[in-house]
């Protein structure tokens, strides 16, 4: 299985070395691309490494040198995320000494290669449609198997979407392409890379923490998170501030409380602990702001949005981040003591804490703001506080007083789900090397999860339940995976047919395809065969029909449906008998509005396939007009 990820790496990984590796497979056709930065090595693991930036070149000119000639990753993005998908085992790999263990890939014996299309930000633009576009085509020719793209912008229409043009075409080749669901959340209608041929992924966290306790000279605990090395002296509390209260004069209060440059006094906060508010500036950079100013330590206090989720940071100096309430109790505490004090405990790692898996703040959130019919993203998997391999260019906050450089780092973000899904997607093509990119991803989400590790819903980082908008079809479940039992089957043409009923014409649709195409007519998108069933403006009853194919052994499978509330749905026929593999079976659920005055928003249910061995699980998003 071949592993194509669209940004840089950094070859002396150890997670790439190729010890064990026999000949690189006949059908690969990639290069390896250091015709300028000779040092830059690719091996029977690191198969291939190509740059794209003639498109940035346009824009900026003279000021492209030779040292942007390389698949080189100066940054940490794309060596963290190709690891993810594709590492080796690497024993005792850890971060800043914490999550000790022995890191490996989702797909760990997979050979990799490496499409470099992002570089330094210009214009507020980091990766160019033209380089895009390039990259996808060249990973085409070489013959990649999978596509990691942990890429993403605004929420556009797909003729005006270099991702959704390029996947669709790797997508017709047979290449699984997995895309990132986007870091906007909390706010509904985020989520990017909204074409049904590509599997988009939100992040939700795992049953791992790095706990920190923050404790106040009142007795109280409070657990936060950290990756700091640093640690206060055992047990001795220090006076307690907030940053609010250590300004400088001429400083702003919500500039000094984020703990920006030069906003904090340091005759107001040298030897004193310091509270500083998450957001508009990096954490680690807070802390770095805070140990110029002479603080002993920080307690990083999550602002109302990020609420519960925390994200652990490699800090400077003793910190730990806590959440959005026990931030609120923290300054309540400093404004109501006299002499405030607190005490930050070393950082331990901590695992199988519960509950877990619950949906990170920053996820882009659904409903897919261009075609509503379409439920994204389509699954969720971890994506905080991922360990991976790491660029040593740079230090790991990627700020220029870091000095520091490690082998692991420490990062969060959909770019770090999406990788989780593509070497499962990975094992999957070596296991099933003719299915179809959409068997694939129907076997993903249907056998995903929507409860955590104490059986319970999955959460949100606010406490709140949530839904098909936050995690699709659920948390991925990669040994369920692999026996689905029926899979929802799409071809390129399908997909043709899709966009025929966005009211493309004919002409736009033959870019995709290459060739001259018409569309059939009628056709209606609430029958798309996707492994989700959304009815965005349901008035009247409206029957959809989707056909399942088995890809298991020969068995009778029944429906059960969970109605979303006010709804009503039947399913025919209600038993489906599966005599042989491969064989194909078309059923139609009718949905029907009971109460229209009590649906004000989306409800959600699902449909279950089973046959006491399988549970194909698709959800159902309704929306009454």
């Amino acid at each position: 299985m071949l592993n194509g990820i669209m940004v840089g790496v950094w070859p002396e990984s150890k997670g790439f070395s190729d010890d064990g590796y026999g000949p690189i497979p006949s059908k690969w056709k990639g290069i390896c691309q250091n015709d300028i930065d000779t040092r830059f090595h690719c091996n029977r693991k690191l198969i291939g490494a190509r740059y794209f930036n003639k498109g940035y070149a346009a824009i900026v000119g003279s000021k492209l040198n030779a040292s942007f000639n390389t698949p080189r990753d100066n940054d940490g993005h794309g060596t963290h995320t190709l690891s993810t998908a594709g590492s080796n085992l690497v024993a005792k790999a850890s971060a800043f000494g914490f999550g000790k263990g022995t890191a490996k890939g989702g797909s760990p014996r997979a050979r990799v290669a490496t499409y470099k299309v992002c570089w330094p930000p210009v214009g507020g633009e980091e990766c160019f449609d033209a380089d895009i576009l390039a990259a996808f085509d060249m990973a085409i020719h070489d013959g990649v198997d999978v596509l990691s793209v942990s890429l993403g912008g605004e929420p556009i229409d797909f003729f005006n979407d270099s991702i959704a043009i390029g996947s669709f075409h790797a997508t017709k080749h047979g290449i699984v392409v997995v895309c990132s669901a986007g870091n906007s959340g909390p706010a509904d209608g985020t989520v990017v890379n909204i074409a049904p041929w590509q599997i988009t992924v939100g992040a939700s966290t795992m049953d791992r923490e790095f706990p920190s306790i923050v404790v106040l000279g009142n007795d109280m605990h409070y657990k936060g998170q950290s990756l700091s090395t640093k640690v206060l002296p055992h047990q001795k509390f220090f006076p307690l501030i907030s940053a609010a209260d250590a300004k400088v004069a001429n400083a702003s209060v919500q500039t000094a409380l984020f703990c920006q440059a030069g906003a904090i006094d340091p005759k107001k906060a040298a030897g004193k602990v310091l509270v500083c508010l998450r957001g508009l500036n990096g954490g680690v950079e807070k802390g770095q702001q805070a140990s110029l100013a002479g603080a002993v330590g920080m307690i990083l206090a999550n602002d109302i949005f990020a609420d519960n989720e925390i994200l652990v940071e490699a800090h400077v100096l003793p910190a730990s981040n806590i959440n959005y309430t026990d931030g609120l109790t923290v300054f309540t505490y400093i404004n109501s003591t006299k002499n405030p004090t607190a005490y930050i405990t070393p950082v331990t790692t901590q695992i199988g804490t519960k509950p877990a898996p619950f949906m990170a703040a920053f996820s882009s959130k659904g409903p897919n703001t261009i075609t509503p019919e379409i439920l994204k993203p389509d699954i969720t998997a971890p994506g905080v506080s991922v360990i991976a391999a790491y660029t040593e260019a740079e230090g790991p906050t990627n700020k220029d007083f870091d000095k520091r450089r490690v082998q692991f780092n420490s990062l969060s973000g959909t770019s770090m789900s999406c990788p989780h899904v593509s070497g499962i997607v990975g094992l999957l093509k070596t296991l099933y090397p003719n299915w179809s990119p959409a068997a694939i991803k129907s076997a993903i989400m249907t056998s995903a999860t929507t409860l955590d590790n104490l059986n319970e819903p999955i959460l949100n980082a606010s406490n709140i339940k949530a839904g098909p908008f936050s995690y699709g079809a659920g948390h991925v479940q990669p040994n369920l995976a692999m026996d689905p039992g029926l899979v929802y089957d799409l071809t390129p043409t399908d997909y043709l047919n899709f966009l025929c009923t966005l009211g493309y014409n004919e002409t736009l649709i033959s870019l995709f395809s290459k060739n001259t195409y018409k569309c059939p007519n009628p056709i209606n998108l609430a029958n798309f065969n996707y492994p989700s069933i959304t009815i965005p403006n349901l008035v009247g009853p409206i029957t959809v029909t989707r056909t399942v194919k088995n890809v298991g052994s020969p068995g009778t499978y029944r429906a059960k449906v969970m109605r979303p509330m006010g709804i009503s749905i039947y399913v025919k026929p209600q038993k489906l008998k599966f005599e042989k593999a491969g064989e194909e079976k078309t059923f139609s659920v009718t949905l029907k509005v009971k109460n229209a005055q009590a649906i004000k928003e989306y409800v959600f249910g699902e449909l279950i396939w089973s046959d006491n061995v399988h549970y194909v699980r698709s959800p159902i998003v309704v929306k009454a007009v």
